[in-house]
């Protein structure tokens, strides 16, 4: 199969053989000795690139979405190449059965950084037009980029908030808003979610391909775990 790796930071095509997504749980593992010194580490880093594309998505009560993307990560990491964040087509929904939104939006960003913690997300919002023309958001969802190298295929769950009580909810109705957080990328995080109270709306399906380079140079492998899917 013919895929880019990096070599002197640029891509370059080779062939190699890319494994079947994983069937197992991913974990990190880390190895504290290593022949590299710190400095020469803060100085490169390693570098990780996701290349695939937003699919499809299945919301059975609406008839016209887009998407929009952006990607949360922490702070050793920084975008090298490609864009954080980005906004699909208009997609009709299909007639043939299975309902489904037809986007093929694609994803290419790459990734440097010196381990893994603040591995990157991907945050979704999907959108559609109210009667009055309005653009009213129909589901938020959020998941890890994929933690192995490979290609992958995702499904990323989405829910809209709602409000706490049916006075607000009929008051919506009646303005004409909805309940929307102030930042989307608040799907990415873990303080406030308890209190949060939400609904399921559909669900997105990702495709995305892995490369790494230079990440075991770093003292860092991936292994296996029980379990089964690609993890999260």
């Amino acid at each position: 199969m013919c895929n880019f790796v990096f070599e002197n930071n640029i891509f370059s095509p080779v062939a190699f053989y890319l494994p079947s997504p994983p069937k197992c749980h991913q974990i990190w593992l880390y190895h504290p000795h290593n022949d590299i010194s710190s400095h020469a580490c803060a100085e490169s880093g390693f570098l990780v690139s996701f290349a695939g594309q937003i699919e499809t998505a299945f919301f059975p009560f609406h008839e016209s979405l887009y998407c929009k993307f952006s990607l949360v990560y922490g702070p050793e990491w920084e975008i090298v190449a490609g864009l954080q964040e980005g906004c699909s087509q208009v997609a009709k929904r299909s007639d043939d059965g299975r309902h489904s939104f037809v986007w093929n939006f694609p994803i290419d960003v790459t990734f440097k950084s010196t381990g893994p913690f603040g591995w990157p997300k991907i945050v979704l919002q999907v959108y559609g037009v109210d009667m009055l023309g309005r653009d009213v958001v129909r589901g938020y969802g959020a998941r890890h980029l994929p933690i192995s190298p490979g290609i992958h295929e995702q499904d990323v769950a989405m829910f809209v908030p709602v409000t706490s009580n049916f006075i607000q909810q009929a008051l919506g109705w009646i303005v004409g808003k909805q309940p929307e957080f102030i930042d989307p990328k608040f799907v990415a995080q873990g303080n406030g979610r308890e209190v949060t109270r939400v609904q399921s709306q559909g669900n997105v399906t990702l495709q995305l391909t892995t490369v790494m380079k230079d990440f075991t140079r770093f003292g860092f492998r991936v292994g296996q775990h029980g379990g089964s899917g690609d993890g999260d």
